[in-house]
């Protein structure tokens, strides 16, 4: 047995709980947080949307990160691996969450290199006064249509500081999990707040800015009867908190093994949804201030998404006072933050493939890193970028992400029955302790929820052709590729482990299985557990 594990490397780990939990929070944080939020907060009722949001992470966000936590930390490995050793059977889970990752990778990129480039814009206000929108569609992305096929025009502006994000990333990954993200994360988190708190109290400054916070704030009490509101927060906190990714799977296994689960998921949570309302306030105080130049009601400049950081905030870059530095604050932030979401996300596949391997970190970062980069420049550096950026989001967010939170949290729920095991690591490490409420919450609301989400989506994008994009093309890069998604899946499941990969050799998780009383097996060297782990985690 000792023989047999020397030959595989120690499993990398983060040097402590806090660069974890600044790491997880880095991933958490992201574009949607800054740009999706305030908008969702603002229709949902305004104040009152308070209510659902705090529900949704209580009762679904906060038990499915202990859920994911307790999987990576537990079975300490990559996503794939980490189902694998829980039931052969799960394994396919890991790989589609993988295949999401390179999806999300391929897009998310581009954006972070349209607010470099805009933070450089800002500085000289280079979009024109009253020319936001047609320079962004126009001058910037130079988009296309569709309708005539796929372009393969270059657009410089964007290739090639896409091409300067997928550097900076790769060189990032390929210091590894201590060197490279977890010094990251600890560099730009604090910058992230830093420069999002100075956004803030700069747009609080503005005339109009308390008519923006008004209208954030003000309950719509009426809201909270809409169950279409209640569905909204729950949808926003699932993709907020980066559950079902992959990611905090990953992210867990890296984890010390006597580490407090529970308390760290919790620092995560609030964190995050502080950030949130910070950005809801620092957005809306802009906001109230571009109403009041424009002689017009919040409601009329209220938007999110891309309308929002590419078309709004230019244009109240160009209006206010000071308006340059509040550009760079802003596009500046959301550089920050998207690196620190995309490297979480590229780390997933890093990870699965350093498992089924068992190579290097930096073999294994350029083999993933590299067709992942060509793939995104070929596909988001020309002047139909934005059609299928729109599209291959909407569709891997609902039949991505979605649908496989919903298929673990069924099979590990309610066939594989493995709450009662996960619930007990977290307990045994923890300080917050959880009982039959988190199994009943995971178990049973997540489901529950997750299932009316997800056909509210299919309906909706069954009754109208999802952008009014041509059939030919929803077909590839919508319904073809979340279908392709979990052919994909099921085929990495059935190719072989290598006999270097951490499923056969993995010291790191021979000493977990020791330290927890599980003795090695004298004639075969495999670990004999008291459950089904034991036939999988050898095989």
């Amino acid at each position: 047995m000792a023989n047999a594990t020397t030959q595989t490397t120690k499993r990398e780990g983060f040097g402590s709980r806090n660069v974890f939990i600044m790491s997880a929070i880095g991933s958490a944080v992201g574009l949607g947080n800054i740009w999706r939020f305030p908008y969702v907060a603002y229709e949902g009722g305004g104040g009152a949307f308070l209510i659902p949001y705090l529900c949704a992470l209580l009762t679904a966000g906060i038990p499915l990160l202990f859920f994911d936590y307790a999987i990576g930390h537990r079975f300490r490995s990559s996503a794939p691996l980490a189902f694998r050793r829980m039931n052969r059977a799960a394994e396919p889970l890991g790989w589609w969450q993988v295949l999401i990752c390179v999806v999300i990778a391929t897009y998310y990129a581009v954006i972070i290199a349209w607010a470099a480039m805009y933070t450089w814009f800002s500085a000289n206000i280079t979009w024109g006064k009253g020319n936001e929108q047609d320079y962004f569609f126009g001058d910037f992305l130079q988009m296309g249509d569709v309708s005539a096929g796929l372009s393969t025009e270059f657009v410089p502006q964007v290739g090639l500081p896409l091409i300067g994000v997928w550097l900076v990333v790769i060189i990032i990954m390929t210091l590894g999990v201590k060197r490279g993200i977890g010094a990251a994360n600890m560099i730009l988190m604090p910058l992230l707040t830093l420069m999002f708190a100075t956004l803030v109290v700069q747009s609080l400054f503005l005339p109009g800015a308390m008519d923006g916070l008004t209208a954030f704030f003000t309950p719509n009490w009426e809201a909270l009867a809409d169950p279409g509101v209640w569905a909204s927060a729950y949808g926003h906190i699932f993709f907020s908190l980066s559950v079902a990714f992959g990611i905090m799977v990953t992210y867990s296994s890296y984890l010390k093994r006597k580490t407090d689960l529970t308390g760290s998921g919790l620092v995560v949570a609030f964190a995050n949804s502080s950030f949130e309302i910070l950005a809801g306030i620092g957005v809306f105080a802009a906001l109230g201030f571009m109403a009041a130049a424009q002689g017009t009601e919040v409601s009329g400049v209220a938007t999110s998404g891309i309308g929002l950081a590419f078309i709004a905030f230019p244009t109240i870059v160009s209006n206010a006072t000071g308006g340059s530095i509040i550009g760079v604050l802003f596009f500046g932030a959301l550089v920050f933050a998207g690196i620190t979401s995309l490297v979480s996300v590229l780390e997933v596949v890093v990870a699965a493939l350093q498992d089924k391997l068992g190579w290097g970190r930096v073999r294994t970062t350029l083999v993933v890193a590299i067709p992942v980069a060509l793939l995104s420049i070929a596909f988001f550096s020309t002047t139909t970028a934005l059609a299928v950026l729109d599209t291959t989001d909407a569709f891997v967010n609902a039949f991505g992400i979605m649908a496989v939170a919903l298929v673990a949290v069924v099979l590990v729920a309610w066939i594989l029955h493995k709450l009662p095991v996960l619930r007990d690591h977290l307990n045994k490490r923890s300080s917050f302790r959880l009982g039959w409420t988190w199994m009943l919450l995971t178990g049973a609301l997540a489901p529950v929820v997750l299932g009316y989400l997800l056909y509210n989506e299919i309906v909706a994008k069954l009754e109208a052709p999802y952008g009014e994009y041509p059939a030919w093309f929803l077909g590839i890069f919508g319904w073809g590729m979340a279908i392709a998604l979990i052919v994909l899946a099921v085929l990495l499941t059935l190719l072989p482990w290598s006999r270097r990969s951490h499923a056969k050799l993995d010291p790191d998780y021979d000493e977990f299985l020791i330290e927890e009383n599980y003795e090695p097996d004298s004639e075969t060297g495999s670990i004999r557990l008291p459950d089904e782990t034991a036939k999988v985690a050898r095989s």
